[in-house]
């Protein structure tokens, strides 16, 4: 089973027990020992799915409905999906495992009925919609919805959007998007999430970051939990303090240069997923 806090938990409040014992300790935790603060003052007790997890953030006007390209994101904190779920340790673009065949049945079976029962309830969407969607060997499943671009899969989806991103934005307020031909660039993007040392538990804050001004042109670096000191020094202030993302013609030669970029960035007690792209790596070849 899956245990979850009910309340907003930064996308941390997911505890998965392995037996009877772990899900009262689970629970204990949560409830009582408020882990997650008061987003567990109730909790949500769920049937554990398995399968390759695929993110998918879609533009649509209320009836059109567009999506983006895929991704993956890599939730545990530690290398080998090991140690707690964070918010998202880093993210690979397109995600392979989400192939032309699951994409079409996801539009028939989910995308198009999530458009259509809103509509029905009279609280029409319109704006960027996420899926969080497992592949599970009943088919695709819906984990998840939110209504706005996902973190850290946007760092990796946008820039690969080729068609200029206001444009679509225009489309979607002029309820026009079913008009528009929404292009993409070919090859795949890469993100790393650099963090604190401690997270997604206690960390210290108020660490100086040095980034170097020299980095490739087809690197970007996200700032999240950082901030300018009054006398202009940059310092971390968060848990998911930058995400380096780096596009590329294949996703081997984006991981190469994300994690390059990243090793050239420094502050007191960084750490980072060294294995992020991998999976995704391992089902290309296979």
């Amino acid at each position: 089973i899956v245990v979850k806090a009910d309340g907003l938990a930064l996308g941390k409040g997911v505890l998965i027990p392995q037996n009877l014992q772990e899900a009262e300790a689970a629970v204990k935790s949560i409830m009582e020992d408020k882990t997650f603060g008061d987003s567990g003052n109730e909790i949500v007790v769920e049937e554990f799915l398995t399968g390759p997890e695929v993110s998918v953030l879609a533009f649509t006007d209320g009836t059109a409905i567009v999506p983006m390209v895929s991704s993956m994101d890599h939730k545990r904190a530690g290398d080998g999906d090991t140690g707690l779920n964070t918010g998202g340790m880093g993210t690979v673009a397109p995600n392979p495992c989400y192939t032309p065949e699951i994409a079409a049945a996801c539009m028939e079976t989910i995308f198009l009925p999530t458009l259509s029962a809103m509509r029905a309830e009279g609280c029409p969407f319109k704006g960027c919609l996420y899926f969080g969607l497992m592949l599970t060997p009943g088919g695709p499943k819906v984990i998840e919805y939110n209504c706005r671009f996902g973190d850290p899969e946007t760092q990796v989806v946008l820039p690969l959007l080729k068609t200029d991103l206001l444009t679509v934005m225009r489309a979607v307020e002029n309820e026009t998007l079913g008009d528009l031909t929404v292009e993409w660039h070919d090859g795949a993007a890469a993100c790393v999430i650099l963090a604190s040392g401690g997270y997604p538990g206690g960390y210290e804050k108020g660490r100086e970051i040095s980034i170097p001004g020299d980095l490739p042109a087809n690197v970007t670096v996200y700032h999240a939990g950082d901030m300018r000191t009054e006398d202009g020094k940059l310092v971390t202030s968060g848990g998911r303090v930058l995400g380096v993302t780096a596009a590329g013609d294949t996703l081997e030669a984006a991981l190469k240069d994300a994690y390059a970029a990243a090793g050239r960035i420094d502050f007191k007690g960084m750490y980072m997923r060294h294995d992020i792209g991998q999976r995704a790596l391992r089902a290309l070849e296979g």
